[in-house]
């Protein structure tokens, strides 16, 4: 029988979603790919449990995730849930997303009224659970309008399905407009899930951390190391093989070699910091305080223990700061 680590939170590392009450661990687990029916439980479960003995309490998930077979990354985390971690909800953050395409048909996709009740209704039922501590709309449907789609997401929290409320992929026009909705009807949004990474500073650039400070919300990291990019895996060179996600596309814009200079250049900053690239990597995001947490994707205990020593230097030097935007530059 799994019984939880005694030592989980002696680390006590905590962050706020924005100046709300949630309160998240700096690195979290998604299970985006790679948790889905094609994969075997007991290894996923082990990586889960491990990240909860190490403090991760806050798991992410989506009704979209599952390597195709759509809604079986819920569906794995919920037998976990339902079974070694039952006695630990109270001390979990499960977070899970509507919004791209679940099913057949036009309900299938979108953040309609009827896209999203059903939709945490079905990840409800998958999850084995009650509540979900955070519920996202996963993106901006420009087919509803976001007074629907602000109303919906306010009554689900009202129905005691979920306790918070975030957006994903929101781009600042969108953004604004749903945060004036979630202000006139009291609805608890704290997060806005967005791809972000050491060479990806547009969320920063496009005004969407400004737009967060100033209502009250945070932001929390999906992608942090770039599919795997921000590694010393890719030092020697990027394969054709590599797929990036599309947000990170324009990363090679100039050529290969010169983001692998630029990789190797971060590399040298994060040794003289006793650091991989991927810590300080993790480390450089979580700088500013409206990041609650980054969210990694790993199937090896290994690879997460290896990623937690970014707890270990969080702190940047005026000249580390300068160095690095230099080579982001």
């Amino acid at each position: 029988m799994y019984k939880a680590d005694n030592g989980r939170y002696t680390s006590n590392d905590v962050r706020h979603a924005g100046n709300s009450g949630l309160m998240l661990p700096p690195i979290s687990l998604g299970l985006w790919r790679n948790y889905g029916s094609a994969d075997p439980l007991a290894d996923r479960k082990k990586v889960i449990l491990h990240a909860f003995d190490k403090g991760i309490f806050h798991f992410d998930v989506a009704n979209h995730y599952g390597d195709g077979d759509y809604g079986s990354s819920e569906k794995l985390l919920g037998e976990i849930l339902n079974d070694e971690l039952k006695p630990y909800r109270d001390e979990l953050v499960i977070s899970t997303k509507v919004g791209y395409e679940i099913h057949d048909g036009p309900y299938g996709i979108g953040t309609s009224r009827k896209s999203l009740i059903q939709g945490i209704n079905d990840s409800l039922t998958r999850l084995k659970l009650n509540y979900v501590d955070v519920f996202y709309a996963h993106r901006y449907d420009d087919k509803t309008p976001i007074e629907e789609t602000a109303r919906t997401l306010d009554d689900i929290v009202k129905s005691g399905k979920a306790l918070y409320v975030g957006v994903s992929n929101y781009e600042s026009t969108e953004l604004k407009e749903i945060i004036s909705w979630f202000k006139k009807l009291g609805t608890p949004f704290v997060l806005n899930q967005m791809s972000m990474n050491i060479l990806n500073d547009h969320v920063e650039s496009s005004g969407i951390t400004d737009i967060l400070k100033d209502n009250g919300a945070g932001t929390i990291a999906y992608g942090p190391l770039a599919e795997g990019l921000l590694s010393d895996r890719y030092l020697e060179g990027i394969p054709d093989t590599f797929k990036i996600h599309h947000t990170n596309k324009y990363l090679f814009d100039n050529g290969k070699d010169a983001l692998v200079k630029k990789l190797n250049d971060l590399s040298d900053v994060a040794k003289s910091r006793n650091q991989t690239l991927s810590q300080m990597s993790l480390a450089w995001l979580l700088r500013d305080p409206v990041v609650a947490s980054v969210i990694i994707g790993t199937t090896s205990v290994e690879h997460l223990d290896d990623n937690l020593k970014t707890l270990d230097n969080m702190d940047f030097s005026d000249s580390e700061i300068e160095k690095i935007n230099s080579i982001l530059k």
